[in-house]
């Protein structure tokens, strides 16, 4: 048997085995052909519109919600995409017994006032709001009671009566809840909260004084150990279930508010239109970048249909407020990078008109609303200065440069950060000022100051002319499987004194928000993408034993990547083998490659394939320590 001959046997041996591996029973890994994000619901874009909660708390009054949406039409905001009127906690006034059903206060929500004081519906409410053009939300909360029962038990309009009278959250009453809310009550959308699984253990203060009864915890906000995964995921697949049932057309949006824990960055995408990244949002500069960094570094987890959220806008309030105008701005153009939910949290009535000027800057709320749903991907990042890069629709770049300190920054602005060619000229336009710069070839000086983000529009030319980067579209890859098995804080998010415990605690703990999860042009821990020395300045950092999903949807050729080992790795005896599928079968396959092997490239024709799935195989499905695999300047290719 010739050599030759004895490597083509084993590499089709070898792929017949993968492949066989593939297609197991409850294998994660193995290829489905389709697309596994959600998709269902009204969140092609990433939803506009006001929350209560930021502005008045449960000192809620169909009264102020009214004024509120009116002024959303008054002042034309209502015509640049902010549709949804969201009311947050304090509508409520107790769980009647023993049917169950939800009970309206009257005495703030006097329309609900339709049957006498135990048959209310907030259906006049809801009408009243699709009057005006505009979509109604509710709020609720996946345990028995909510955040405010919780943690704010001295606020006005809590509900009342018995134990069980109180419990108006959704536990146990799911189905009969969201039939009310959406097919009785006609709301548009939910939120969620997790404070009910979360802050009534046997040991909470309400539930040993008799309060409450208690539930779980199933949910430990700083120890992810403690934390029934499993569980609260089933619970959220639980209203999404009962939502298709309500809803058989689709017209909702579910929103998960479990503030990034329980692992809900791996599978928040696959049940919700919206996952929370963070812990509640604060009017305070350091709590902004918290947030942000909570949903920064996670733009492969945000399609069309699914998205980052990292909680309501601020600005109105506190350091975003009339006399901060630059946070402001920042704090809303880093939102629309990140193609976040734009939920502006301000009592309307009698704004500011620079503030309502921000709000409805139509260039930058273009940006949120880019059809392709591209989040931005950090092109630069330091403590100091980020340079975020989002692909548009139109081929253009948006680019917000954000000066993160108090100091002033000059920072040059490459043709790299953005892709394009270096000896092409590269044109900017301001979007705050629509102010068009003269074009650069190479890079440009951009002078900030402190806590500035300017935002451009940049037209240029590729620098891979013939197709285009899978980071630079994170909004058709999805990691349906990151390979993370063992989920771990994440030590990069800016910690702030808590805002909730001062200084009285030991201070603010690293949060269970996705470290180690897939990344764009960046390893899984924020390195550099190499293998075997060799840098690549663009591809898919992942661990092993993953699975990517990407949308080509028939509009590509080829598919091209140098794979391999990435440097960074932790384990350097795993035997990793990467696979190319295209809408369930197998198009290629690798050698096994193992640490320090140089990168092999991977082509597959790909034409006419809607599903494009990368597979990167070790050894053991639970290796005792990660494996950093790279999927380097990873591309389809339009020839």
């Amino acid at each position: 048997m010739t050599g030759s001959f004895r490597t083509l046997v084993a590499s089709l041996s070898l792929a017949l085995t993968i492949h066989g591996e593939a297609w197991a029973a409850n294998d994660p890994l193995a290829p489905t052909g389709r697309w596994t994000a959600v998709t269902t619901g009204r969140a092609a874009t990433p939803p506009m519109g006001w929350n209560s909660w930021n502005a008045f708390h449960t000192d809620v009054t169909e009264a102020k919600i009214l004024a509120s949406a009116q002024a959303i039409v008054d002042s034309g905001l209502a015509r640049k995409g902010y549709r949804y009127i969201n009311v947050d906690d304090g509508w409520w006034l107790k769980r009647r017994m023993p049917d169950g059903r939800m009970i309206v206060r009257t005495s703030t929500f006097p329309s609900a006032a339709v049957g006498g004081t135990d048959q209310t519906s907030l259906k006049p409410f809801t009408d009243r709001i699709h009057a005006m053009g505009l979509k109604a939300g509710i709020y609720s909360d996946i345990g028995a009671n909510t955040c405010s029962q919780a943690f704010a038990p001295n606020s006005p309009n809590l509900p009342e009566g018995t134990a069980a009278e109180r419990e108006v959250g959704l536990y146990g009453h799911i189905d009969q809840d969201i039939r009310l809310y959406f097919s009785d009550w006609a709301f548009d959308y939910i939120k969620v909260d997790g404070c009910g699984i979360r802050a009534f253990g046997p040991q909470s203060e309400g539930v040993r004084s008799g309060q409450y009864r208690a539930l779980g915890p199933l949910v430990d906000i700083e120890e992810i150990r403690r934390t029934d995964i499993a569980a609260v995921r089933k619970l959220y697949q639980q209203v999404a279930d009962a939502l298709r049932r309500s809803k058989p057309e689709g017209d909702y949006v579910f929103s998960i508010c479990a503030w990034g824990a329980a692992d809900v960055r791996a599978w928040g995408k696959d049940v919700g239109n919206l996952s929370r990244t963070s812990d509640d949002l604060t009017p305070n500069w350091t709590r902004m970048l918290a947030n942000f960094d909570s949903a920064a570094n996670r733009p492969l987890y945000a399609h069309p249909g699914s998205w980052n959220d990292p909680d309501m806008l601020f600005v109105g309030q506190g350091d975003f407020d009339e006399h901060h105008l630059m946070e402001a701005k920042s704090h809303f153009a880093l939102w629309s990078m990140l193609s976040a939910p734009l939920l502006i949290g301000y009592d309307l009535r009698g704004a500011p008109q620079p503030l309502m000027d921000i709000l409805g800057n139509r260039d930058i709320i273009a940006i949120d609303q880019d059809p392709e749903g591209n989040q931005a991907v950090l092109a630069y990042d330091t403590d100091d200065v980020q340079i975020l890069v989002k692909m548009l629709g139109n081929g253009h770049k948006a680019v917000a440069v954000f000066n993160r300190g108090l100091a002033p920054a000059d920072v040059t602005l490459t043709a790299d950060h953005l892709k394009f060619s270096r000896t092409a000229p590269v044109t900017l336009r301001n979007l705050w000022t629509g102010a068009t710069l003269p074009a650069f070839s190479g890079g440009m000086k951009i002078h900030l100051a402190p806590r500035e983000t300017v935002v451009f529009d940049a037209v240029g030319t590729r620098a891979l002319a013939d197709g285009i980067y899978l980071s630079e579209m994170p909004g058709r890859v999805n990691p349906a499987v990151d390979g993370v098995t063992i989920p771990q804080p994440d030590p990069t998010i800016h910690r702030m004194i808590n805002p909730w415990a001062s200084t009285t605690d030991t201070g603010e703990p690293p949060a269970y928000t996705g470290w180690g999860g897939a990344q764009a042009d960046a390893t899984p821990y924020r390195q550099a993408l190499r293998i075997q020395g060799n840098m690549y300045g663009t591809g898919l950092g992942v661990l092993a034993n993953s699975r990517f999903e990407v949308r080509a949807d028939g509009k590509f050729r080829r598919f091209v990547a140098d794979v391999g080992v990435d440097d960074s790795t932790f384990d350097t005896d795993d035997v990793v083998t990467f696979a190319v599928y295209g809408d369930g079968k197998l198009l290629t396959m690798s050698k096994p490659i193992r640490f320090g092997q140089a990168a092999q490239v991977l082509r597959a024709d790909i034409k006419g394939v809607k599903i494009v799935e990368l597979v990167a195989r070790g050894k053991s499905a639970r290796n005792k320590v990660p494996t950093v695999v790279t999927w380097g300047n990873a591309a389809l290719l339009y020839n």
